[in-house]
């Protein structure tokens, strides 16, 4: 559900990053059908009609909310699921106190049109569990980038230089900037920070001193 392949869209990452208002769209539309099938029904419009009705709206709304290949696998599975764990619990809860359909329909246990109630659920709850992991999605990486800059033995044993921040005080500034010839000019070893990578327990990381790149990229997650 959370991944789209073969989906045919123009931007398949907007569809992986829905914003929040296409969100709470995809509720609304799904309650809305919901609603609208027992309505039907209530008011004896025949189940061929809802079908189709319930049918249409549920094509149009995955259209419109999704067009993934992974949704419409979570979709149909959904609308088949579904359908056959009401048909267990109405076989399994007997009795008029239990659940049941007022309408046992062409099944003996639902209408069919339930089905492709069940199968909007699919775009509805899709978007909104992505919305979720997106949102949660920037707390995840910074945390493993968090965790890469210090392994585990580092952890419990901290460098008594730098107590495993793997920063210390640059040694030709004193805070980013030094003078020279009169002029206040931004220090190059450690790139404005003040600190740079200390140097210590720098082989204990494993890392490569003559790789200026990788030294570089750790002093960039170093915070200032």
């Amino acid at each position: 559900m959370l991944q789209a392949k073969g989906n045919g869209t123009n931007n398949p990452q907007a569809q992986l990053h829905p914003p929040i208002p296409k969100v709470l769209l995809g509720i609304s539309y799904f309650t809305f059908q919901y609603w609208l099938s027992g309505t039907l029904f209530a008011n004896q419009v025949d189940r061929t009609s809802i079908l189709v009705l319930m049918s249409a709206l549920a094509a149009g709304g995955f259209y419109a909310l999704d067009r993934t290949l992974s949704g419409f696998v979570t979709s149909a599975a959904t609308a088949i699921g579904g359908p056959l764990i009401e048909a267990g619990l109405i076989s399994t809860l007997s009795g008029t106190w239990a659940y049941h359909y007022n309408d046992t329909g062409e099944t003996g246990f639902f209408p069919l049109w339930i089905i492709p109630v069940y199968f909007l659920g699919g775009p509805a709850n899709g978007n909104l569990a992505r919305a979720f992991w997106n949102a949660l999605g920037d707390d995840r990486i910074k945390l493993a980038k968090d965790e890469t800059l210090v392994p585990p033995k580092q952890k419990r044993f901290p460098c008594p230089e730098c107590n495993g921040t793997r920063a210390v005080q640059c040694p030709n500034c004193d805070d980013g900037t030094y003078v020279t010839y009169g002029e206040r000019v931004i220090c190059n070893a450690c790139r404005g920070k003040g600190r740079v990578i200390c140097r210590t327990c720098f082989s204990k990381y494993g890392d490569d001193p003559n790789d200026i790149e990788n030294i570089r990229r750790i002093m960039d997650k170093l915070p200032d």
